[in-house]
Parts: structure tokens; C-alpha cells; sequence
């Protein structure tokens, strides 16, 4: 009998049955005694097209219950050495967007207390800043990995600075980030002007634009990240709508020529090795996603950077070695 919690089997409970938690993982009131904690974030009220991400925590949990615990590629077995727990939602305020922020950092700030590095389903991306305000507190300045059809570094958005286009632009005026060390990749689509991603880069942000990514294999562009970022705290923020509409159209903001789920694998598997402190998996709308895929990509991006948390050895699995 393992001393960390265990996702409930399919042989244990079917499937479409169970506890309507992340992974169908126990349940858990606050994050005390856990390594890693499932927090949704359930809040549409910064988005500026479609809503319906307020619904997202509850489709991706929904969705991951096809998850096993053995990650057949990597060799990663994180319920064998981490102790996780989902802690339900934050409370936060439908009314007030940015009470909802301050909300989102106080609520963080005591899960980082805790001892525990949150895995977030969101939610729309506004959400992103106060988390990193609460990271800020915890560890200084971090690096981050932000994949995302959009750069999200507005001033205003209808002459409102708190908005699912502007945290990254606010997360750097609170000197929440490490410069030199924030990748932003799958930025695409059209633009307001030529130099729409060009204020990142002017910070000494990496921009890695979709197209550069077209028909390649981003192993390489990791070993890169991995380099960069060497042992510094980073953050994983996740945007679904960073892959192609036809994996994910389940977003309010859809781009066409996005990246592809294995590239997705590939840039979340890239990170093992680094000081993950946390992550977060944002903008799934399930309205738009009549199939559900795109809650269940979520759910599986999110059970991949479980795996790649500090402490979960990488064993990769054996392949065939056929030549095909």
C-alpha cells in the first residue's frame, strides 16, 4: 500500500463513475502534507470574445478520468513519489474582475505557505498574473514558459489593465519575472501592427513564433529553454488555444496554424530537469468543445507537467528499435 495518494483505478470504479475530482485523486481541504495541489480557477470575466472559461476547472476534471497513473513514454510514475491531492476551486468573486485578482494571490499565497507547488485549471488567462504575484512572494523573480497563440502583454484592453490580454505585461511591472529567462512560444495570428510581439523581445523575452515551429520537432528548441533557464524557479503557463483549432477548438480566441499536440508533449516533457514551482493549464471553454477533446488535451497537459515536477524520475520507456 503506497503512503501518497492514488488515482482511483478503472478496475476499481468505471470510468464515468467515481469522485468528480481531478484524475479522480481524493479530495483535499487545504494543501497541508501535499508535494503538488489541483486548484481550479474558474472565472471568465477577463476574457474579451467568447466566455464560457469559467466552466473549464470543472470539463478538464471531467475529462481527465481516463488518465492512469504510468506515463507509458517517459517512465514518469509521479503518485509514486509525490503526494497530490485536488483542493477544490477558488472562490472567486463572478462579480468583480479585479477583486477576483487579489482574491487569486491571497488564496495562492496560502497554498505556497502550505509547502505545496499548485497545478492550476483554469480559467481565463488573467488568472496568470496573480498567481505570479503569490510566486514573487514565495521565491523572487522566476522564469517562465508561456505557450500561447497570444503574447498577452496589452497595456489596456478597453482602457482596462486587468484583462486575459494583459498579465504578462503586469507580471513584469511587478517584477514578477526573471527577463532573460521567459520563452514565449506559438505566438501567431494577425496583429494590430508589424511589432505587436516586438515590446517582449525589447525586455529580453525569447519569442518563438508558431511558424518557426511548422513541421519540426521542438526537442531542440527545449534543450535551448533548458540551457537558459539552468536552475532558476519557473513557472508553466499554458495556453490551450497555443495548438491548432482542429486539436483544441474548444477556446474563445482561436488562431488557425497553431502547434500540434505531440509538440505540446514535447515542450512539457522538455521541461524535466528544471525547478518547476508551478503551472497552469488556461482558456478551455467547454461550450466550444462539443466533443470534449479539448478539455481532455487539457487534462493530459496538466498530468504532464505533474510528471515533470522536481523529484519525479525520468525513466524513459523501451522502444522497439525498428526502423520505420
Amino acid at each position: 500500500m503506497s503512503r501518497f495518494n492514488q488515482p482511483l483505478g478503472g478496475n476499481d470504479m468505471p470510468r464515468f463513475g467515481g469522485p468528480a475530482t481531478m484524475m479522480r485523486l481524493p479530495a483535499a481541504e487545504t494543501a497541508a502534507g501535499l508535494d503538488v495541489a489541483f486548484i481550479g480557477v474558474p472565472m471568465d470575466h477577463g476574457t474579451s470574445n467568447r466566455s464560457g472559461t469559467r466552466l473549464g476547472p470543472r470539463q478538464i476534471r471531467d475529462e481527465s478520468r481516463m488518465l492512469r497513473p504510468f506515463n507509458m513514454a517517459t517512465g514518469a510514475a509521479p503518485f509514486e513519489h509525490l503526494q497530490v491531492a485536488d483542493i477544490g476551486d477558488v472562490p472567486v468573486n463572478t462579480f468583480d474582475l479585479k477583486k477576483t485578482v487579489d482574491i487569486i494571490t491571497a488564496h495562492y499565497r496560502g497554498v505556497l505557505a502550505q509547502g505545496a507547488k499548485p497545478l492550476t485549471l483554469g480559467g481565463d488567462h488573467t488568472l496568470t498574473w496573480p498567481i505570479l504575484r503569490a510566486m514573487n512572494e514565495k521565491h523572487g523573480p522566476v522564469a517562465l514558459i508561456h505557450i500561447d497563440a497570444h503574447a498577452d502583454i496589452n497595456e489596456t484592453m478597453f482602457g482596462e489593465t486587468v484583462a486575459h490580454g494583459c498579465p504578462f505585461r503586469r507580471a513584469w511591472e511587478d517584477g514578477c519575472l526573471i527577463n532573460d529567462k521567459v520563452f514565449q512560444i506559438g505566438l501567431r495570428g494577425t496583429g494590430y501592427s508589424p511589432d505587436d510581439f516586438d515590446w517582449a523581445r525589447g525586455q529580453g523575452w525569447t519569442v518563438v513564433q508558431a511558424e518557426e515551429c511548422w513541421g519540426k520537432s521542438l526537442v531542440g528548441l527545449m534543450e535551448q529553454v533548458r540551457a537558459k533557464i539552468g536552475d532558476a524557479p519557473v513557472y508553466i503557463t499554458y495556453d490551450i488555444d497555443s495548438l491548432d483549432p482542429a486539436f483544441a477548438p474548444g477556446t474563445g480566441t482561436v488562431e488557425v496554424g497553431g502547434l500540434t499536440t505531440w509538440q505540446a508533449l514535447e515542450i512539457i516533457r522538455g521541461c524535466a530537469g528544471l525547478n518547476i514551482v508551478g503551472g497552469d493549464l488556461v482558456e478551455v471553454s467547454p461550450p466550444y468543445d462539443m466533443t470534449g477533446n479539448t478539455a481532455l488535451i487539457g487534462a493530459n497537459l496538466l498530468y504532464e507537467m505533474l510528471c515533470v515536477m522536481p523529484g519525479v524520475p525520468q525513466k524513459p520507456s523501451r522502444w522497439s528499435g525498428l526502423a520505420f
